[in-house]
């Protein structure tokens, strides 16, 4: 399936392909800007949700706040994967090395293909993600870098999604960090600024 969607090609031939995935009510260019901190040298391909929720882009449906409409979580975390085929293909960069960018929304849209492919993505940043689905076996994911930026306080996505992601993510062989800020559901700047630091570490060390 079509996405709406930005690609620019970055400058670092190195460097992975950025998949960027926006919040509710988002759309394709809002992670821009944390894309040039976390790694300016990168392809970037910023994605529109396909599903409309009152009329604001998000990347699956659900029945209410935090209660998500699995089987349409997980159709589109599939068509969100046949997607990344097609771009790769057509933009020519390699499917192999891509890491999401995700907040929000798209942060579970982003752990869903984790939970549902093992070589979907090279890794993962998730800020303010939840458990997109449980009950369910994970791939091998073997230390596939994550990194997990919560808030103590978020009343969106409550503290133990972020532990049980965590512990899902591990268990499953992926090599996770899970960062801490003391407010709620917004991105803030240190946490973007942490998440630079950790991708540096993990992919230009």
């Amino acid at each position: 399936m079509e996405h709406q969607h930005i690609y620019q090609k970055g400058s670092s031939p190195d460097a992975p392909t950025l998949l960027l995935l926006h919040g509710t009510g988002g759309n394709e260019r809002d992670l821009l800007p944390l894309a040039e901190m976390i790694s300016p040298g990168s392809n970037l391909l910023g994605v529109r949700g396909n599903v409309l929720e009152n009329g604001m882009p998000r990347f699956f449906r659900r029945l209410a706040e935090g209660v998500f409409d699995i089987e349409d979580l997980v159709k589109r975390t599939w068509d969100l994967s046949a997607f990344l085929d097609s771009a790769a293909e057509e933009y020519g960069f390699d499917r192999r090395r891509v890491v999401a960018v995700g907040y929000s929304n798209g942060a579970n849209i982003a752990a869903s293909l984790l939970f549902h492919q093992g070589d979907a993505l090279m890794g993962a940043i998730l800020h303010h993600p939840m458990v997109p689905l449980r009950d369910k076996e994970l791939p091998e994911l073997g230390g596939v870098p994550v990194f997990i930026a919560a808030g103590k306080r978020d009343p969106i996505c409550p503290p133990q999604e972020s532990e049980d992601l965590n512990e899902l993510l591990a268990g499953a062989g992926a090599d996770v960090k899970l960062y801490w800020e003391n407010g709620g559901h917004q991105l803030t700047r240190t946490e973007v600024e942490a998440a630079a630091q950790w991708f540096q570490e993990k992919f230009e060390a």
